[in-house]
């Protein structure tokens, strides 16, 4: 039976150019990989027209010889092209054309195995040094290198490359057509032995130590900020890089104010009377400052002062946000008899002008029974 055209299986264009075929196979292989379709049959044999068909698009002079004499130009090569050897190149082709996603680790190298692991950790500060900055001292315990035998994990501190996977620290094995990898037995996947086990930390080059760090963290930090600090995690196994130490800020609640973004909220109650009058109050800012907040005669419950740059510093910029300040009008309670003479005596001589909005509310009220 007559083979499909190679450029209808890639679905690309006589004239398609080598990244065009190499976008369209990508495309296609990763459709129609086993691995993605384990339940269906055909996707290994759609996997294998499309490497067959990539294989001789790819190289100019088989290209040549396809777009002049077809798939005849290649007969002599068991039933596919001329020099295409079946499951090996299979693997090849899609190695070479993932190399950079990748999915090519036959030169892999075994630092992944011996980097240490990333550790993390929370810190608790308060407002006041959000908004300064701070250096805080830890304890940490952490993996550390193991100092009899250098972090190497022998005793005469030699290690040799795996004779296995020759320093790969990687195995392949072929399944059907497919190139498999896994770690290799023989060094778990750490590319060297070692044939003296250190007797203190028992070949790993590394043993948990308590140790002392200093963290400096940034003025203008919000809660939730994440700080690494490199290197500075567990250590690797047999002379592995260290990993990374993350640390996590968290803002504890504040007896004044609140913080939204870059700006600091407060609540400041004021008698009925300075809110009537009018009048000033002295207030703190976060920064340690004393401002004397106006309040303008007839102020009413919930009205909301702007003092501009009183806020929260912006990370790593010189500026600042602000400071809002919500008045709450603080009604008077266990009044004296004199008092509520006073108040009385008061009440008995308003005006509307004096009440507006409660003036006009009754007016609609009694409307509204008036229409009902």
């Amino acid at each position: 039976m007559a083979k499909r055209d190679y450029y209808e299986i890639l679905g690309v264009k006589k004239d398609a150019s080598a990244a065009e075929l190499k976008s369209a196979y990508r495309k296609l292989a990763m459709k129609y990989h086993p691995d993605r379709n384990a339940s269906d049959k055909g996707a290994e044999e759609k996997f294998k027209e499309l490497s067959e068909a990539y294989e001789v698009l790819s190289d100019e002079k088989k290209r040549a010889a396809y777009d002049q004499y077809g798939a005849d130009a290649f007969q002599g090569g068991a039933g596919g092209p001329s020099g295409f050897s079946g499951a090996s190149s299979f693997s090849d082709i899609f190695e070479s054309v993932f190399n950079d996603f990748g999915f090519n680790t036959s030169q892999r190298q075994p630092e992944a195995s011996l980097q240490g692991e990333d550790m993390r950790m929370d810190e608790r500060i308060s407002l006041e040094e959000a908004f300064l900055g701070v250096a805080k001292t830890i304890k940490i315990q952490r993996q550390e290198p193991c100092e009899p035998c250098k972090g190497s994990g022998s005793k005469d501190q030699k290690q040799h490359t795996c004779s296995t996977c020759h320093g790969t620290g990687r195995m392949r094995m072929q399944q059907g057509f497919f190139m498999m990898e896994r770690a290799c037995h023989a060094c778990q996947g750490l590319g060297k032995t070692i044939q003296n086990p250190c007797s203190k930390c028992h070949g790993q080059g590394r043993s948990p130590q308590l140790k002392t760090l200093e963290i400096k963290i940034p003025a203008g930090v919000d809660d939730g900020t994440r700080i690494r600090l490199s290197n500075q995690g567990h250590a690797g196994l047999r002379g592995g890089s260290a990993g990374d130490l993350y640390v996590f800020i968290h803002i504890k609640p504040h007896d004044l104010f609140e913080r939204q973004g870059h700006d600091i909220f407060c609540q400041a109650p004021i008698s009925m009377v300075t809110a009537s009058l009018g009048g000033s109050i002295e207030l703190p800012t976060i920064g340690g400052d004393r401002v004397d907040l106006k309040i303008p005669a007839g102020t009413q419950p919930h009205t909301r002062f702007r003092l501009k740059d009183k806020g929260m510093p912006v990370f790593r910029r010189h500026t600042h946000g602000d400071m809002y300040v919500e008045v709450a009008v603080e009604i008077p309670r266990h009044l004296t008899k004199e008092q509520k003479e006073v108040l009385e005596k008061f009440d008995s001589g308003v005006q509307k002008k004096n009440h507006p909005d409660s003036f006009n509310f009754l007016e609609k009220v009694k409307r509204f029974f008036k229409d009902s």
